[in-house]
């Protein structure tokens, strides 16, 4: 049973420099970075300016950022253009009140639309989990159950599509199936679950996290090989999304060592 504090459990690093976002330098920022450098979770460092912060990861003066609570527009505009990407892949870590932690993608608004996409969020889902010693097994949600076939357009591309996906999972050896619409089946048994799209994810993610009060870690950036965990200006402590980023940087290079002769673990 994969649960929050087994991956913060990886977080202790007294010495690794964090980067974490906010304009105002509010109250919340500031406390954050005290408690977490009190547990040990890295030494958390304030940034004002996003373009200052992502320049210093993309140099390797901080081994991970965290949004905090920055405009979202600013640091996305920032992150395309200092990493040459044209778009996030971002999979949040929630778990619910009573249930186990999962990562669901997409949680943004335009990411997530297209088959191509679909795919490679299930690629780097795969890279991200196994990188944390975490096998990894999809599911796939759709707009329907396969026995709607026929109701309405979007529904029936929607269900195509995610059969699309898994087959092409399967053919590659993954674990994945099509659990249609019924996310209550998927979040008991997945622990990487694909969304239908941006909108619906995300959806999903709030109505979790804020109404559900289900705890969110953050969400990785899966598309950049430097560490940004993204993370709600809603969010009243972000001591777990900076240990979440602790444990991202400290499990990087260990599996790095890892991947050199030794073989790493698998966890459920």
């Amino acid at each position: 049973m994969l649960k929050a504090e087994m991956i913060l459990s990886l977080a202790r690093n007294p010495d690794v420099r964090i980067g974490i976002g906010s304009r105002s330098g509010s109250e919340k920022i500031i406390e954050s970075i005290r408690k977490s450098r009190e547990l040990g979770y890295g030494q958390a460092i304030l940034y004002r300016d996003p373009v200052e912060m992502l320049t210093d990861l993309s140099a390797g003066v901080i081994k991970a950022a965290v949004r905090g609570d920055m405009d979202s527009h600013e640091i996305i505009k920032a992150i395309k253009e200092i990493f040459g990407v044209p778009g996030l892949m971002r999979a949040a870590a929630l778990e619910p009140p009573s249930g186990t932690l999962f990562f669901l993608a997409p949680v943004g608004i335009d990411e997530g639309w297209g088959l191509e996409e679909k795919i490679e969020f299930i690629r780097l889902g795969k890279e991200f989990l196994e990188n944390f010693g975490i096998r990894p097994r999809f599911g796939i949600l759709s707009a329907g159950r396969l026995s709607d076939i026929g109701r309405n357009e979007v529904i029936d591309r929607s269900i195509r599509q995610a059969e699309e996906v898994v087959g092409w999972g399967k053919r590659a050896g993954l674990d994945i199936e099509h659990d249609e619409i019924l996310i209550e089946k998927a979040v008991s048994t997945r622990n990487f679950i694909l969304a239908p799209d941006g909108v619906t994810g995300n959806l999903i993610f709030r109505t979790l996290h804020f109404i559900g009060k289900g705890r969110a870690l953050g969400a990785p950036v899966l598309n950049l090989n430097e560490i940004f965990v993204d993370t709600s200006r809603a969010k009243q402590s972000y001591v777990d999304s900076i240990a979440f980023a602790a444990a991202l940087v400290n499990r990087k290079y260990r599996y790095k060592e890892l991947s050199r002769g030794v073989d790493h673990e698998t966890g459920d």
